[in-house]
């Protein structure tokens, strides 16, 4: 807060008057599944995002990123997403998201401190959005309750930055809560926080610097007319988590794909098992058994290796590593470390849970990967934590 305190001052000549904290995230299992109105599990990880507001007498708006050292302008009267305002079109995007609902807001200053870059991906721009929201509420006292909010933030998501607006994120930003994942299930929408009390474990963030390549076009799967085939494979269960499940019948679900080249197959299928993958990790994490939790995230990565062609062969490499490292040879069904990938699109963000004494021997893992590979890796241990919170 000192340095956030001089930064805002050396800037602007003057203390913020208001600070919001808001925690970078990632998905475990469920990313590519919202479309189909799916489950996400996620965990919001205490890579901090700050953003210090404070009022200006006019309608200007004085943007400043601090790590980045890159500045920016703009005015309420003439708000507009300019691509090359990057990063700052995010806090535009919520102020927008207020005064499109009606709500008064005047100019401002705006300062953002992260160590983690948006670059990095991880949530950091949803945790911008989220901290800024808040602030900018807080600071003009706008009379709007979180429903509002939410509303707003869509908003702001939808109409100005032509970007779809993902549940998960949002929630993961707001309620998460220190040593729990949040589970979100986009149908309703509503979520539910679940401990995560492993203490022997340590979650590793691993950036495996592989170029991100699309090499195939994932609108083509959210396409209405495979959302309609998903929805005839529904079906209703009391007795899971958020009421519903996929047909486990080969039979049925072949019949009901069969309309669908292979290739498209593959990937509705994948969906399936995701949810699948989703609902087991969830009763295992409810019982307090590792072991389960862990083959779903592995089997959720081999799904989207195998089925979805989002994997790549480096990622699948440090995956192949973990597992020799302490396989459970007593029980293979009850892995002791797990891992998958992660990020925006067909990022090259990989995930590890494993025992904190495994740590260095993955690490040198790691370091054998970049002899082959040539990609230097980045390596950060990380822990859950918790949502968006007023600093000062």
């Amino acid at each position: 807060m000192e340095q956030l305190n001089s930064v805002h001052s050396e800037e602007y000549q003057e203390v913020p008057e208001i600070v919001y904290c808001a925690n970078g995230r990632f998905h475990l299992i469920g990313e590519h599944c919202w479309f189909c109105k799916d489950k996400t599990l996620s965990m919001s990880v205490n890579l901090p995002v700050y953003v210090a507001v404070s009022q200006r007498s006019d309608s200007s708006l004085r943007f400043y990123f601090k790590q980045l050292d890159d500045r920016k302008r703009a005015n309420i009267s003439s708000l507009k997403f300019r691509k090359e305002d990057r990063w700052a079109n995010a806090i535009k995007a919520m102020i927008y998201g207020f005064t499109s609902g009606g709500f008064a807001v005047k100019g401002m200053n705006i300062t953002v401190y992260s160590d983690c870059l948006p670059s990095a991906g991880c949530g950091i721009t949803t945790a911008i959005k989220i901290a800024s929201a808040y602030a900018i509420r807080d600071l003009f006292e706008i009379p709007c309750s979180d429903a509002q909010l939410l509303q707003a933030i869509e908003r702001g998501n939808k109409l100005f930055l032509n970007s779809e607006n993902y549940n998960a994120d949002n929630f993961a930003a707001i309620y998460a809560k220190e040593d729990h994942l949040i589970l979100t299930d986009h149908a309703y929408p509503n979520y539910e926080l679940i401990p995560f009390n492993f203490e022997d474990k340590v979650i590793l963030l691993t950036d495996a610097k592989v170029p991100r390549v699309e090499v195939w076009n994932e609108d083509t799967v959210r396409q209405p007319e495979n959302v309609l085939l998903l929805g005839e494979l529904k079906e209703r269960k009391t007795n899971v988590w958020g009421g519903w499940q996929y047909e486990d019948n080969p039979n049925e679900v072949n019949e009901v794909l069969s309309v669908v080249n292979e290739e498209m197959r593959r990937r509705l299928l994948c969906i399936m098992k995701e949810h699948s993958c989703v609902l087991e990790a969830y009763n295992s994490l409810v019982k307090g058994e590792f072991g389960g939790f862990a083959r779903a995230v592995n089997h959720s990565h081999e799904n989207m290796r195998d089925l979805y062609d989002l994997s790549c062969p480096e990622i699948d490499w440090i995956l192949k590593r973990l597992q020799e490292i302490n396989p459970n040879l007593e029980d293979s069904r009850n892995p002791t470390s797990c891992g998958r990938i992660t990020g925006k699109g067909f990022g090259r963000l990989a995930y590890t849970i494993l025992n904190r004494s495994d740590v260095d021997e993955f690490k040198k893992k790691l370091a054998e990967y970049e002899r082959i590979f040539g990609f230097k890796t980045t390596c950060m241990e990380v822990k859950p934590a918790g949502g968006v919170h007023i600093v000062k």
